[in-house]
């Protein structure tokens, strides 16, 4: 997110986090500092095969609590952002059960993964993918559920059932354009959610 009075609107109904997108080649990047910034403790900037330092230098100056690693980031960088005292997000994308091999390697590594729809780019499809693969996620950290989440298939998240899955990822199903949430959307599917 990266409008100020946007920002306020969806932190007013008590989302857990709010994330801010540092990779230049998105249409949701963020290059200037909104007027209005999220509680500390909400703020995730999400990044994309980004040099350590030059993550270092952004939590920094947007006073970040956690850096989601959405590309093919190294575990030495998982390693040094950790010492540096920040939550992370390793985001994987997912078509099969062989996908999930690679989230092993992160294992000690990341407070959650995120667990998206495959693609041949860097980011998300707005598609969901067979959430019964993750069935075969055995480890122990947690993860966010991406890819494709929206009102219409909020019945099967609800009866989606894993003992590791933290939370929902909402992003291009609750959009007015790129960047920019419908916070009426949002409020919905909170609300839906939560009873049942």
């Amino acid at each position: 997110m990266r409008d100020a009075e946007n920002i306020r609107s969806v932190e007013a109904l008590c989302v857990d986090l709010i994330g801010m997108i540092f990779f230049p080649s998105s249409p949701r990047f963020v290059d200037t500092m909104p007027s209005y910034m999220p509680q500390k403790e909400k703020r995730v900037g999400v990044f994309v095969n980004a040099d350590t330092d030059e993550m270092l230098r952004t939590a920094d100056k947007y006073q970040l609590s956690t850096i989601q690693l959405h590309g093919d980031e190294p575990k030495e960088a998982c390693n040094k952002l950790r010492a540096e005292g920040y939550r992370l997000i390793k985001a994987f994308q997912i078509a099969e059960a062989d996908d999930l091999k690679k989230a092993s390697e992160y294992n000690g590594l990341c407070d959650y993964y995120l667990f998206d729809t495959k693609s041949s780019n860097y980011g998300g499809t707005g598609k969901a993918f067979d959430w019964n693969v993750l069935q075969c996620y055995k480890e122990s950290t947690p993860f966010l559920l991406s890819g494709g989440i929206s009102l219409a298939n909020i019945d099967r998240l609800a009866e989606f059932d894993h003992p590791q899955c933290a939370g929902f990822d909402l992003n291009s199903q609750f959009e007015i354009s790129p960047g920019l949430k419908d916070p009426i959307l949002i409020k919905q599917f909170i609300n839906r959610i939560r009873t049942k």
